[in-house]
Protein backbone atom coordinates (compact mmCIF):
# COMPACT_ATOMS: atom_id res chain seq x y z
CA UNK A 1 0.00 0.00 0.00
CA UNK A 2 1.39 3.45 -0.89
CA UNK A 3 2.29 5.88 1.88
CA UNK A 4 -0.05 8.51 0.40
CA UNK A 5 -3.39 6.99 -0.60
CA UNK A 6 -4.55 8.73 -3.75
CA UNK A 7 -7.12 8.08 -6.46
CA UNK A 8 -5.05 7.56 -9.64
CA UNK A 9 -7.77 9.12 -11.81
CA UNK A 10 -8.77 12.21 -9.83
CA UNK A 11 -5.54 12.46 -7.78
CA UNK A 12 -7.68 13.09 -4.69
CA UNK A 13 -5.83 12.30 -1.46
CA UNK A 14 -7.44 10.49 1.48
CA UNK A 15 -6.95 13.32 3.99
CA UNK A 16 -7.38 11.24 7.16
CA UNK A 17 -5.00 8.54 5.93
CA UNK A 18 -2.42 11.15 4.91
CA UNK A 19 -2.54 12.77 8.33
CA UNK A 20 -2.16 9.37 10.01
CA UNK A 21 0.81 8.51 7.78
CA UNK A 22 2.51 11.75 8.79
CA UNK A 23 1.96 11.05 12.46
CA UNK A 24 3.34 7.52 12.07
CA UNK A 25 6.56 8.86 10.54
CA UNK A 26 7.03 11.72 13.02
CA UNK A 27 9.34 10.10 15.56
CA UNK A 28 11.69 8.66 12.97
CA UNK A 29 11.80 11.87 10.95
CA UNK A 30 12.24 14.38 13.76
CA UNK A 31 14.99 12.51 15.61
CA UNK A 32 17.32 12.10 12.62
CA UNK A 33 20.65 13.93 12.75
CA UNK A 34 22.36 16.19 11.74
CA UNK A 35 18.93 17.57 10.78
CA UNK A 36 15.50 15.98 10.29
CA UNK A 37 15.14 13.95 7.09
CA UNK A 38 13.28 10.93 5.83
CA UNK A 39 12.86 8.52 2.94
CA UNK A 40 9.76 6.61 1.85
CA UNK A 41 9.50 3.90 -0.79
CA UNK A 42 6.20 3.22 -2.64
CA UNK A 43 5.25 6.77 -1.76
CA UNK A 44 2.41 7.30 -4.26
CA UNK A 45 0.32 4.76 -6.18
CA UNK A 46 2.71 3.44 -8.85
CA UNK A 47 0.19 4.03 -11.64
CA UNK A 48 0.26 7.76 -10.86
CA UNK A 49 3.98 8.05 -11.55
CA UNK A 50 3.69 5.70 -14.52
CA UNK A 51 1.32 8.20 -16.10
CA UNK A 52 3.67 11.05 -15.22
CA UNK A 53 6.57 9.27 -16.90
CA UNK A 54 4.51 8.69 -20.02
CA UNK A 55 3.67 12.40 -20.21
CA UNK A 56 7.27 13.45 -19.61
CA UNK A 57 8.51 11.63 -22.69
CA UNK A 58 7.80 14.97 -24.37
CA UNK A 59 9.18 17.95 -22.46
CA UNK A 60 8.94 21.67 -23.35
CA UNK A 61 11.96 23.92 -23.43
CA UNK A 62 13.44 24.16 -19.94
CA UNK A 63 12.98 27.32 -17.86
CA UNK A 64 16.41 26.89 -16.33
CA UNK A 65 19.50 25.05 -17.55
CA UNK A 66 22.69 24.84 -15.52
CA UNK A 67 26.06 23.76 -16.81
CA UNK A 68 28.74 25.01 -14.48
CA UNK A 69 31.08 23.13 -12.12
CA UNK A 70 28.65 23.09 -9.17
CA UNK A 71 25.48 22.12 -11.11
CA UNK A 72 26.17 20.41 -14.38
CA UNK A 73 23.70 19.41 -17.11
CA UNK A 74 20.68 20.10 -14.89
CA UNK A 75 17.37 21.36 -16.31
CA UNK A 76 14.09 22.29 -14.61
CA UNK A 77 10.51 22.57 -15.85
CA UNK A 78 7.67 24.49 -14.20
CA UNK A 79 4.43 22.54 -13.63
CA UNK A 80 2.25 25.05 -15.51
CA UNK A 81 4.01 24.18 -18.76
CA UNK A 82 3.79 20.42 -18.30
CA UNK A 83 1.03 18.07 -19.54
CA UNK A 84 -2.23 18.13 -17.55
CA UNK A 85 -1.91 15.01 -15.40
CA UNK A 86 1.60 15.90 -14.21
CA UNK A 87 0.61 19.53 -13.70
CA UNK A 88 -2.37 18.51 -11.57
CA UNK A 89 -0.22 16.20 -9.46
CA UNK A 90 1.95 19.17 -8.50
CA UNK A 91 -1.15 21.15 -7.57
CA UNK A 92 -2.38 18.27 -5.38
CA UNK A 93 1.00 18.11 -3.63
CA UNK A 94 0.44 21.76 -2.72
CA UNK A 95 -3.02 21.02 -1.31
CA UNK A 96 -4.21 20.94 2.30
CA UNK A 97 -4.32 17.12 2.72
CA UNK A 98 -0.71 16.74 1.62
CA UNK A 99 0.45 19.73 3.66
CA UNK A 100 -1.20 18.16 6.72
CA UNK A 101 0.83 15.01 6.11
CA UNK A 102 4.00 17.12 6.08
CA UNK A 103 3.03 19.08 9.20
CA UNK A 104 2.27 15.91 11.16
CA UNK A 105 5.57 14.36 10.12
CA UNK A 106 7.82 17.37 10.65
CA UNK A 107 6.11 19.15 13.53
CA UNK A 108 6.34 22.39 11.53
CA UNK A 109 2.99 24.14 11.84
CA UNK A 110 1.74 26.62 9.29
CA UNK A 111 3.57 25.19 6.29
CA UNK A 112 2.87 27.22 3.15
CA UNK A 113 3.21 25.71 -0.34
CA UNK A 114 4.65 27.85 -3.10
CA UNK A 115 2.09 28.52 -5.87
CA UNK A 116 4.91 29.80 -8.09
CA UNK A 117 7.10 26.68 -7.63
CA UNK A 118 10.26 28.81 -7.44
CA UNK A 119 13.16 26.47 -8.14
CA UNK A 120 10.81 23.49 -8.12
CA UNK A 121 9.02 21.42 -10.74
CA UNK A 122 10.49 18.55 -12.73
CA UNK A 123 14.28 18.30 -12.43
CA UNK A 124 16.33 16.45 -15.04
CA UNK A 125 20.06 15.72 -14.73
CA UNK A 126 21.52 14.35 -17.96
CA UNK A 127 24.25 11.75 -18.20
CA UNK A 128 27.51 13.40 -17.17
CA UNK A 129 25.68 15.79 -14.83
CA UNK A 130 25.61 16.26 -11.09
CA UNK A 131 24.56 18.69 -8.35
CA UNK A 132 27.26 19.39 -5.77
CA UNK A 133 26.61 19.43 -2.03
CA UNK A 134 24.83 22.64 -1.03
CA UNK A 135 22.40 24.40 1.30
CA UNK A 136 19.38 25.94 -0.42
CA UNK A 137 18.33 29.56 -0.65
CA UNK A 138 16.60 30.44 2.62
CA UNK A 139 14.26 33.28 1.66
CA UNK A 140 11.48 33.39 -0.91
CA UNK A 141 11.66 37.10 -1.65
CA UNK A 142 8.51 37.24 -3.76
CA UNK A 143 6.40 35.89 -0.88
CA UNK A 144 8.70 37.06 1.96
CA UNK A 145 8.65 33.55 3.45
CA UNK A 146 11.28 31.36 5.11
CA UNK A 147 12.11 28.11 3.35
CA UNK A 148 11.60 25.14 5.67
CA UNK A 149 11.14 21.86 3.82
CA UNK A 150 12.09 20.11 0.56
CA UNK A 151 10.26 17.17 -1.04
CA UNK A 152 11.88 15.07 -3.81
CA UNK A 153 10.04 12.25 -5.58
CA UNK A 154 12.14 10.15 -7.95
CA UNK A 155 11.04 8.80 -11.34
CA UNK A 156 13.90 6.47 -12.28
CA UNK A 157 12.93 2.85 -12.92
CA UNK A 158 15.45 0.07 -12.23
CA UNK A 159 18.10 2.60 -11.17
CA UNK A 160 21.23 1.21 -9.54
CA UNK A 161 23.70 2.90 -7.22
CA UNK A 162 26.49 2.57 -9.77
CA UNK A 163 24.48 4.76 -12.16
CA UNK A 164 25.31 7.76 -9.93
CA UNK A 165 22.97 10.54 -8.89
CA UNK A 166 22.29 9.27 -5.36
CA UNK A 167 20.91 11.85 -2.94
CA UNK A 168 23.34 12.51 -0.09
CA UNK A 169 22.99 14.02 3.40
CA UNK A 170 26.14 15.54 4.96
CA UNK A 171 26.86 16.69 8.49
CA UNK A 172 26.84 20.37 9.37
CA UNK A 173 30.63 20.87 9.24
CA UNK A 174 30.93 19.03 5.90
CA UNK A 175 33.36 16.39 7.20
CA UNK A 176 31.24 13.28 6.67
CA UNK A 177 28.44 11.88 4.53
CA UNK A 178 25.66 10.78 6.88
CA UNK A 179 23.28 9.01 4.48
CA UNK A 180 22.76 8.27 0.80
CA UNK A 181 19.66 7.29 -1.18
CA UNK A 182 19.56 5.82 -4.68
CA UNK A 183 16.97 7.83 -6.69
CA UNK A 184 14.62 4.87 -7.21
CA UNK A 185 11.23 5.13 -8.89
CA UNK A 186 8.54 6.18 -6.39
CA UNK A 187 11.02 6.90 -3.59
CA UNK A 188 10.42 10.18 -1.76
CA UNK A 189 13.18 11.95 0.18
CA UNK A 190 12.42 14.98 2.34
CA UNK A 191 14.33 17.14 4.78
CA UNK A 192 14.21 20.33 6.81
CA UNK A 193 16.15 23.15 5.19
CA UNK A 194 18.52 25.66 6.76
CA UNK A 195 21.79 27.40 6.08
CA UNK A 196 23.83 24.33 7.08
CA UNK A 197 21.61 21.47 5.89
CA UNK A 198 24.14 20.18 3.36
CA UNK A 199 22.81 17.83 0.69
CA UNK A 200 22.99 17.10 -3.03
CA UNK A 201 23.65 14.48 -5.70
CA UNK A 202 27.35 15.05 -6.37
CA UNK A 203 28.20 11.72 -8.03
CA UNK A 204 28.03 11.98 -11.81
CA UNK A 205 25.00 10.43 -13.51
CA UNK A 206 26.28 7.52 -15.58
CA UNK A 207 23.37 5.40 -16.84
CA UNK A 208 24.53 2.69 -19.28
CA UNK A 209 21.69 3.52 -21.70
CA UNK A 210 22.06 7.29 -21.36
CA UNK A 211 18.88 7.73 -19.32
CA UNK A 212 18.69 10.97 -17.28
CA UNK A 213 18.01 11.23 -13.56
CA UNK A 214 14.50 12.67 -13.08
CA UNK A 215 12.62 13.91 -10.04
CA UNK A 216 9.72 16.03 -8.85
CA UNK A 217 10.78 18.82 -6.49
CA UNK A 218 8.53 20.87 -4.19
CA UNK A 219 9.44 23.36 -1.46
CA UNK A 220 7.43 24.56 1.52
CA UNK A 221 7.72 27.69 3.68
CA UNK A 222 6.55 29.40 6.85
CA UNK A 223 5.69 33.04 7.57
CA UNK A 224 8.61 33.36 10.00
CA UNK A 225 10.99 35.58 8.04
CA UNK A 226 11.94 38.90 9.66
CA UNK A 227 14.32 41.80 9.09
CA UNK A 228 16.95 40.38 11.47
CA UNK A 229 17.69 37.50 9.08
CA UNK A 230 20.18 37.56 6.21
CA UNK A 231 18.98 35.99 2.99
CA UNK A 232 21.30 33.94 0.85
CA UNK A 233 21.23 32.11 -2.45
CA UNK A 234 22.24 28.46 -2.84
CA UNK A 235 25.50 27.84 -0.93
CA UNK A 236 27.81 25.17 -2.34
CA UNK A 237 30.45 23.34 -0.27
CA UNK A 238 33.20 21.14 -1.74
CA UNK A 239 33.45 17.66 -0.25
CA UNK A 240 36.78 17.04 1.47
CA UNK A 241 39.28 15.08 -0.60
CA UNK A 242 37.42 15.60 -3.89
CA UNK A 243 37.79 17.79 -6.97
CA UNK A 244 34.59 19.73 -6.13
CA UNK A 245 35.10 23.42 -6.89
CA UNK A 246 34.45 26.47 -4.71
CA UNK A 247 31.52 28.57 -5.99
CA UNK A 248 33.33 31.79 -6.85
CA UNK A 249 30.19 33.31 -8.38
CA UNK A 250 28.47 33.38 -4.99
CA UNK A 251 31.61 34.76 -3.34
CA UNK A 252 31.67 37.64 -5.83
CA UNK A 253 27.96 38.32 -5.28
CA UNK A 254 28.45 38.36 -1.49
CA UNK A 255 31.26 40.87 -1.91
CA UNK A 256 29.04 43.15 -4.01
CA UNK A 257 26.20 42.86 -1.52
CA UNK A 258 28.50 44.07 1.23
CA UNK A 259 29.63 47.22 -0.63
CA UNK A 260 26.54 48.27 -2.64
CA UNK A 261 23.32 49.82 -1.30
CA UNK A 262 20.56 47.16 -1.33
CA UNK A 263 18.47 48.90 -4.02
CA UNK A 264 21.43 49.06 -6.41
CA UNK A 265 22.52 45.49 -5.64
CA UNK A 266 19.06 44.14 -6.48
CA UNK A 267 19.08 46.02 -9.78
CA UNK A 268 22.48 44.85 -11.01
CA UNK A 269 23.05 41.35 -9.63
CA UNK A 270 20.66 39.55 -11.98
CA UNK A 271 22.19 41.16 -15.05
CA UNK A 272 25.72 40.44 -13.89
CA UNK A 273 24.97 36.78 -13.19
CA UNK A 274 23.49 36.35 -16.68
CA UNK A 275 26.93 37.31 -17.98
CA UNK A 276 28.63 34.79 -15.69
CA UNK A 277 29.76 37.25 -13.01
Amino acid sequence: MPVIQMDPETLAIDAAAAKAAGAAAADSYRTRTPYPYGSFDDFLPAEVLDRVLEELKQLPEAEDMFNRPQEKLKSSYLPERLPPYTRNLFYILNSRPFVRFLEEMTGINGLIPDPYFAGGGVHVVANGGHLDIHADFNHNQKLNLERRLNILIYLNKDWKEEYGGSFEIWNTDMTEKVAGFVPLFNRMCCFNTGSDTWHGNPETVNHPDGEPRMSLALYYYTATWDYTRKSHTTLFKPRPGTKDQVDRQVKRADMLQEVLPPVIFRKVIGRLQRFGF
